[in-house]
């Protein structure tokens, strides 16, 4: 059946209707396609204006100062954060340095504490809201994988909290100035290194954050990360250089209380060796002149190795020095060292010591407090002996159980005699598999360089445990004192 001029002319309308209602479809949908990609390209511009704007002051920074320090870079950081997201108030979290814990190293506007949350009636009236405030959120200290921060710190990813009142890793502040109710926490990170977290809170239009937000925020710390790795990088090599001057300078002062020359008597041969663990140590060594000719003889090991171990020798080197002419006995000697340096020592400190006394005639007497006993070497009958001496460290227990615990022994050496003393530095010095040097090598090696000078024989003794521990540095400060009775005996000479 053929259509009519009029259904021809319906037919036709609708067909006109329907192209027409698609292509406005059609128009829609793109228009708001280009409306989407252009945001999308002034978010990518905003973000590319706000990189080379915040790279361009860095590098102003580093300019301005040969000594650029953390804080300043980032408080550029925080200023660049706040102003792209539109944020009311942030904060840079960063790792302290060897342990798991992020503390804030920058801060601005009023950003509320996100570790525990403050009463309404809180405050110091000494200062205003601000300062207290600020004071709070320096002072506290996060682990990592505590709370929000925490758990961005050790996953390393972000979080975006759009309603930070329903997050419950989110504080509960009382007062409206530190409410919180939206924020973003991005991981500052540097070659999969988490170095920080930075945190912005609260829009100043009142919206919450967006993806848009989180990503640009990103953006930037991963920029800053940068940056802030060589500055740190910088701070810790300066502050190295600055440790290693002050700890050359302390091994310099350390080595002056050492004797720069042993005695030289007619009665007796010495020699000796020190080599500190570190820059400094707790080891020490010394030969005190007295009176009648005789000579103090002093080996002595301080709890702990470095800096405290080095300054506590120091003290008990001047109080023996001072205290050992006023005494004929080597044990009384020591009750007065304990006396009078044990009230100042910490729980976890003490002193191994062993002091002996020499007179011309050939008689040594030896007083130990918890030191390793010295060793006796006769080589006219290849007779190998420790000389054992009871005692307690210095510092361990009361005086009065110091006092009724030294003994004193008295050996009468003959020519020829060696007498080694030393520290457990030697005698536990150890190989890549963990087994000790001991005092059998010790006393192998007396018997083998025992007929040398003494020098040559502490060389000796020196080469074969560096040997021993693979060429290994020394975990423990390592101290020799070596004695030989001469043959002509005679009067000492100070």
């Amino acid at each position: 059946m053929t259509p009519s001029a009029d259904g021809w002319g319906t037919a036709l309308e609708v067909a006109l209707a329907g192209s027409i209602g698609l292509g406005m479809l059609i128009g829609v949908a793109l228009w708001r396609r280009y409306r989407l990609c252009r945001r999308q390209t002034d978010a990518l511009q905003r973000e590319r204006e706000v990189m080379f704007a915040f790279v361009h002051d860095v590098a102003e920074v580093f300019s301005e100062s040969d000594e650029v320090e953390v804080e300043p870079l980032l408080d550029k950081v925080l200023s660049y954060a706040l102003r792209t997201s539109a944020g009311l108030s942030g904060a840079v979290y960063l790792v302290e340095a060897g342990r798991q814990e992020l503390r804030v190293r920058a801060v601005r506007g009023l950003f509320p504490p996100l570790r525990d949350p403050i009463p309404q009636d809180w405050g110091e009236p000494a200062v205003g809201l601000a300062e207290a405030v600020e004071r709070r959120v320096r002072a506290e200290i996060i682990r990592c994988g505590e709370g929000m921060v925490g758990e961005v710190a050790r996953l390393g990813t972000a979080r975006l909290v759009r309603d930070a009142e329903r997050d419950p890793q989110v504080p509960r502040h009382e007062s409206a100035h530190l409410r919180i109710r939206s924020l973003v926490a991005v991981p500052m990170r540097f070659r999969n290194r988490v170095m920080g977290v930075l945190v912005v809170v609260n829009r100043t239009d009142g919206c919450p954050f967006t993806p848009a937000d989180l990503n640009l925020l990103q953006a930037l710390a991963d920029q800053a990360s940068v940056s802030l790795h060589y500055v740190m990088l910088r701070e810790e090599l300066d502050a190295k250089r600055q440790l290693d001057h002050d700890l050359a300078v302390a091994r310099r002062i350390q080595r002056a209380l050492l004797p720069r020359r042993l005695p030289k008597t007619p009665a007796l041969e010495l020699a000796a060796l020190n080599v500190p663990a570190r820059e400094v140590g707790g080891d020490y060594y010394d030969a005190i002149p007295l009176d009648g000719g005789r000579l103090g003889l002093a080996v002595a090991d301080v709890s702990g190795k470095g800096v405290s171990g080095a300054l506590l020798m120091s003290v008990c080197r001047s109080v023996l020095r001072a205290l050992a002419p006023a005494h004929r006995s080597a044990a009384d000697t020591l009750r007065a060292l304990n006396r009078a340096v044990a009230p100042d020592l910490e729980g976890d400190m003490f002193v191994t010591a062993l002091y002996m006394i020499f007179d011309p005639g050939g008689r040594l007497s030896l007083a130990c407090a918890g030191h390793e006993p010295p060793i006796l070497y006769r080589p006219a009958e290849r007779g190998l002996t420790r000389i054992e001496v009871p005692g307690v460290g210095i510092g361990i227990g009361e005086p009065e159980l110091f006092d009724t615990v030294a003994g004193e022994t008295t050996v009468q050496l003959r020519a020829g005699d060696l007498v080694l003393a030393f520290t457990d530095g030697l005698s536990e010095a150890r190989d890549d598999r963990g087994e000790e040097f001991g005092t059998d090598r010790i006393m192998e090696t007396l018997v083998l360089s025992g007929d040398r000078p003494v020098e040559e024989i502490v060389h000796a003794i020196e080469d074969r445990v560096r040997r021993f521990c693979g060429g290994r540095p020394p975990e423990d400060d390592l101290t020799l004192l070596l004695l030989r009775m001469r043959a002509d005996g005679g009067p000492a000479v100070g």
